[in-house]
C-alpha cells in the first residue's frame, strides 16, 4: 500500500467494519485508536463505495460523549446546530478546524516546554490573538463584501422603509 493513500476500511450492512490493510474486522474502539495514532484512513460503504468516514467519526464522538465526562455541553451543541445553514457556516467550520489544530499544537508544545511556562504562555496568547484577529478579519471581509455588493446593486433606488 502506498503510504500517501488512506487505509481503506469497509462498512458492511451487518454494521461490521473490515480493515483491508490487515484483512480483518475491527471495532469502533480500534478505529478510535487509528485516529489517536494519526493513521490516515477512509471508511467506505461496502455496497456503494460512498465515503462514510465522517458519520463513523461522529458515532465515535457520540459514544465518547455518552460515557465519562463530555466535551460538549448542551449549550455548545445547540450553538453548533444554529450555525448550520448560516451564511458564515463555512467560516465557522474553518475556524473550528484551525482552532483544534492550534490547540493540539499548543498541547504538544506545553508538554515539551514545561521548563519555561511563562514564555510559552506568552506565545500561546499571541497565537490565539492572531487566530482570533484573522477570524474577525474574515468575518468582516465577508460581511463587507456582501453588504457593499448589496448597496452597489441598489445604489440608485430609493430606500424602502417597510423592510
Amino acid at each position: 500500500m502506498n503510504t500517501n493513500e488512506p487505509r481503506i476500511i469497509k462498512k458492511y450492512p451487518n454494521r461490521r467494519l473490515y480493515d483491508t490493510a490487515i484483512s480483518r474486522y475491527i471495532t469502533l474502539k480500534e478505529v478510535k485508536n487509528l485516529v489517536k495514532q494519526h493513521v490516515t484512513f477512509q471508511i467506505q460503504d461496502a455496497k456503494t463505495g460512498e465515503d462514510i468516514t465522517r458519520s463513523i467519526l461522529l458515532q465515535i464522538i457520540l459514544e465518547q460523549e455518552e460515557k465519562g465526562e463530555p466535551i460538549f455541553t448542551s449549550e455548545m451543541l445547540a450553538q453548533l446546530i444554529r450555525f448550520y445553514g448560516d451564511t458564515l457556516q463555512g467560516i465557522v467550520a474553518n475556524y473550528f478546524e484551525k482552532s483544534l489544530v492550534l490547540f493540539a499544537k499548543q498541547q504538544d508544545e506545553l508538554r515539551k516546554n514545561m521548563y519555561n511556562p511563562v514564555s510559552f504562555m506568552t506565545d500561546i496568547a499571541e497565537q490565539n490573538l492572531k487566530l482570533w484577529k484573522d477570524l474577525q478579519d474574515n468575518v468582516f471581509k465577508t460581511a463587507w463584501h456582501g453588504s457593499s455588493h448589496k448597496h452597489t446593486k441598489n445604489e440608485n433606488q430609493p430606500e424602502n422603509s417597510d423592510d
